[in-house]
This record gives C-alpha cells, structure tokens and sequence, in this order.
C-alpha cells in the first residue's frame, strides 16, 4: 500500500506526468527530456530522480549515456500504465510535447538516412550474394520457442530481428557496440510500437547480464567480424537459462576473399564443425544446423541448447560470477 501511494504522491505534478507520456513511447536520455519538455537540466534531471526513486521509471547505461523509460514489471508499473492511459494526448501540454518528440524521431531518422546512404552500397552488393532476409526470419521463427519470455539479440545492428522476434516473448534486449546502429535500432522499435525491447551499447565479449537469465540468445551475421568467435558464443551461452536455445546465424565457408577489403569481414564463413564444436565446448547441446542457399553464400542456422543445470561446482561459480557482475 505505502508503495503505490508513493506513485501516487509522486505523479501527481503536472511536468512529472509529461515525463510519464514520454517515457511510455520512446527511451530518451535527460538532454531529449529537456529539449521536448523546454525547461532546465536540473529541473528535469530532479524530476527523473524523484520517478526512478518510485520506480516508476527504469534507467540503463549506453556508454556516457543514460536511457530512461516506463517500468514494466510490478504493480507500480501496472499503476503507473493506467495513469498514462488517462492522459489526455489531444490536449496541451501532452500534444505538443508529442509532436516535439515525433519531430526529434525524424531528426533521429534523418541521422540514420545519412548513415545508411554512406554505407547502402556496400551492404547492397553484400545482400545481393546471399538468400533474402526474410527467409532467414522464417527460418528463427520456426525454430522459436513458444514459452520463451525473454530474448537476447547480440549486435542488433538495426534491430530488425528484434522487430520479427520480440512480440513473441515478454521482454527483448538488443545489444551492440555501435552508438549509430544503436539509435537507428531505437527508432524502428519505437516506430514498431515495441515496448518490451531494451536497447543497450555493450560488448559482446561481456555482456552486462547475469548468468542463466535469458531463454533465447541470438547471435545473427555477427561472429564473421569476431576476432574470437569461441569467446563470443561462451559468453551467449553463459547467460542462457537451463532449456535455453542460442541460435547462430551466419555464412557457411566461402571463399570471397574481397568480404575481407570491402566489408571488414575477419572470417570467411564458418565450417560447421567449427561452430558446432565451439557451442559444444561451451556447454551446449548442437543440433543439425539448417543450409539456406542463396547466389554465392550460403547462411547457416546453428541451434543448441543449455540442456541441464551444470555441476555444483559450477554452479556455485556462476553465482559468484552473477554476484560480482551486479556489484
């Protein structure tokens, strides 16, 4: 009870409530708060405080960046829906901060037009060699656990995965180095009115989540720009719950050696034995990978899954992992 009637006390102010509008249809950073909101950083940085205290908004790190968006889970969260859901959005304040934020969207957009039109050609000609993305898709989905509730996609890039496989979970993250592929992933989840999905800038290599947390892990055209490829899937498989599946998406061996000189490609494709022998190595049990053959590359589909709890031993180190990771 003291709990909701701290949302209450702390909703109950009239910017606070603009904020709330926000944060129900975009992750934002303090700066955009303010520049749709039209008042000072430290009013609206003390108002943020005072919502992230109740709980009623969430904060993650992008870097030097901080996102900010609704709560999802608890009761405060399902108090803290319906009051947004009283809001009226054809009236002032809430319209025009609406607009400001669909304006800030197309400035967004408009950065990734332009980084899109320097990269198009190259990554044009790279679509052309192999089978359309959407088969691809197909081809996640049929694999798809139906009680899955959370999904890890690692280097998201534009999240498009993210858009075909988070409405069929509870909650989605999407992970990537880049700040650019980053904001563009951000837009078209937002656009795609994707409320269960996080966004964050992270490596691969360790990922900011504890171990046997996740039932679903992606890793799509990825591991073809990773130095260390066995490090990256040990990683995906130490966040897997037990029963969790990774799926691997990537090129079969080839031999288009200008990938290297045109699209930074460190490897040329993947044996499956390679793959299946990592994710083995990592403590995953492979099944056969699926073949979509397309003009000059062939994409594989590698799935395996964490079948049972480790030993005690290793249990008790995974605690001790998860332990200092939250510290």
């Amino acid at each position: 009870m003291d709990e909701l009637l701290n949302v209450l006390r702390v909703t109950a102010e009239e910017t606070r409530l603009r904020i709330l509008a926000l944060a129900a249809r975009d992750q934002l950073t303090v700066s955009e708060f303010v520049d749709i909101l039209g008042q000072s950083q430290p009013r609206v940085s003390r108002h943020l405080k005072l919502l992230v205290e109740a709980g009623v908004l969430e904060r993650s790190r992008e870097g030097q960046w901080s996102y900010l968006r609704l709560a999802r889970k608890g009761d405060v969260a399902a108090l803290t829906r319906e009051i947004v859901d009283r809001l009226p959005t054809d009236r002032q304040p809430v319209a025009g901060d609406l607009s400001r934020l669909e304006a800030l969207r197309h400035r967004r957009e408009n950065r990734a037009i332009a980084y899109f039109r320097t990269n198009a050609e190259r990554w044009d000609q790279l679509r052309a060699l192999h089978i359309d993305d959407r088969e691809i898709e197909a081809a996640l989905l049929t694999h798809m656990p139906e009680d899955a509730e959370t999904l890890l996609d690692i280097g998201t890039g534009t999240g498009r995965l993210l858009e075909v496989l988070a409405p069929r979970v509870e909650r989605a993250i999407g992970i990537d180095q880049s700040r650019e592929m980053l904001a563009v992933a951000r837009n078209n989840l937002a656009r795609a009115g994707l409320a269960n999905v996080d966004i964050r800038q992270a490596d691969m290599y360790a990922l900011p989540l504890p171990s046997m947390s996740v039932d679903v892990v992606t890793v799509h055209q990825v591991l073809h720009y990773a130095e260390d490829p066995s490090a990256v899937l040990r990683e995906a498989a130490r966040v897997l719950k037990p029963g969790g599946l990774a799926m691997v998406v990537d090129f079969a061996s080839h031999d288009l050696v200008e990938l290297r000189r045109e699209h930074a490609h460190v490897h040329l494709g993947f044996a499956d034995n390679q793959v299946t022998g990592w994710l083995k190595s990592a403590g995953l049990a492979t099944e056969p990978p699926v073949y979509l053959p397309g003009k000059r590359l062939m994409v594989a589909v590698w799935c395996a899954r964490r079948e049972a709890l480790p030993p005690a031993a290793t249990v008790a180190e995974t605690t001790r992992d998860t332990e200092e990771r939250a510290r």
